[in-house]
């Protein structure tokens, strides 16, 4: 098959949940598929991005799309501009003239079999009539998201902006997950939350993967002081709140049981708010060259996440190197876990606390969760994952001619 793949932002440095599966899905997908990658991101334009990505990719097309509004007077008034459209704010600053143009030319041209608008971010770029078989990949149920960040954010002015926003977003991706030919959630739970926008049948599901040959099952750590480790991107919001609310309620009944232990928060970009929780027990290590050195030493693996998105596919790096893993419902939600077998959910904070002092303490009980955690994890490499991205393209491709996309109000979005 001949693929047009479509992102916003970079997709380099692979330092974040969704840059992760969507790497992962087209290094796969390469092997055996015409696949171009259209690459387009924000700011001036930058030479050693441009030729890292089209080394690893080589039929890369990177373009650099410079906003002097946004370099000169930053995001709050990139943001204000853009507040009278219909769009959401996180798919209006992703659409680009130039994308527009080239994408309806490509794709009206039908210059490919199958085109993949990656996230919902850059699904504003596509006419409203796709001419081209195109499949949405929806990493998040994205209103389902920003209505929950709305609801934990602390700051009233951004709490205001999250819910309108919310509602925006909403309104914009029922209307778009009826336009594009067919929808690719990550999750069941993602699937059943479409499909209240959609007919369920323009849906399908492929799970989250893990890089087997990378994270490899290890032995628990022999070490003089236990270590609770948390990754993932520390600059994303979900994961700000999630660390937050571990420290705040979490972590002082954890010493109050095993006062030795060490909390290590490992991801890049720390926040202001993140780097404030530096202490005695705590490390906050910033951009790291590599994780798996501290998912090898953690003694114990948690998600304390309360808002979507964030570290859910770091679950599956924990599980296939063998860890003991505490997670809120929230964090672990869409996975193909077993909790008690291969991981341990609570979502009070008295009971979070209790989970990761029993995996601290119980050496038994954490090599049980550890083993079954490996043998879980070991389904889903990302070659098999891509396997199942193939098949929906292919249904796709064969089901366009007959099907028609759903009525939308797409048209009427302002940009």
């Amino acid at each position: 098959m001949k693929i047009l793949w479509v992102k916003a932002g970079k997709l380099l440095p692979v330092d974040s949940g969704g840059k992760i599966r969507s790497f992962n899905l087209l290094r796969c997908l390469q092997r055996h598929h015409e696949v171009t990658l259209l690459s387009y991101y924000f700011g001036r334009q930058d030479l050693a991005y441009e030729a890292e990505i089209t080394r690893m990719f080589h039929n890369t097309i990177p373009l650099a799309s410079y906003s002097h509004v946004e370099e000169l007077f930053g995001g709050t008034l990139h943001y204000l501009l853009r507040l009278p459209l219909s769009a959401p704010y996180a798919v209006s600053k992703f659409t680009v003239g130039k994308v527009k143009w080239m994408l309806a030319d490509w794709l009206n041209g039908k210059k490919f079999d199958v085109a993949v608008c990656d996230f919902l971010s850059a699904s504003l770029n596509f006419s409203t009539k796709l001419d081209t078989p195109t499949v949405l990949f929806q990493h998040n149920v994205e209103s389902a998201l920003w209505a929950r960040q709305a609801q934990h954010e602390p700051n009233w002015f951004k709490r205001k902006a999250f819910r309108l926003e919310a509602a925006k977003m909403l309104r914009y991706e029922t209307s778009a997950v009826r336009r594009f030919h067919h929808i690719i959630a990550v999750s069941e739970e993602d699937r059943a939350q479409l499909a209240r926008m959609t007919a369920p049948s323009r849906i399908s599901v492929c799970p989250t993967g893990v890089d087997l040959q990378r994270y490899r099952f290890a032995a628990s750590p022999v070490s003089s002081r236990p270590y609770v480790v948390f990754l993932g991107s520390m600059d994303w919001e979900a994961n700000i709140d999630g660390v937050e609310f571990f420290h705040r309620d979490i972590w002082p009944r954890v010493l109050g049981q095993v006062p030795d232990a060490i909390f290590q928060i490992v991801g890049r970009n720390p926040h202001p708010r993140v780097r404030r929780l530096a202490g005695p027990s705590v490390e906050v290590t910033g951009t790291v060259s590599s994780v798996t050195e501290y998912l090898c030493q953690a003694t114990t693996f948690v998600v304390p996440l309360r808002v979507g998105g964030g570290s859910r596919l770091k679950i599956y790096e924990a599980m296939a190197t063998g860890k003991a893993i505490v997670s809120t419902s929230v964090g672990a939600e869409g996975l193909d876990v077993h909790p008690g077998e291969d991981i341990l959910l609570a979502d009070d904070p008295e009971q979070f606390s209790a989970c990761v002092v029993r995996t601290l303490t119980d050496i038994d009980l954490r090599h049980r969760l550890a083993m079954a955690a490996a043998q879980n994890a070991a389904q889903y490499d990302w070659s098999a994952i891509a396997s199942r991205f193939v098949q929906v393209l292919e249904h796709t491709v064969r089901a366009a001619p007959a099907s028609r996309a759903q009525p939308t109000v797409l048209a009427q979005a302002r940009i």
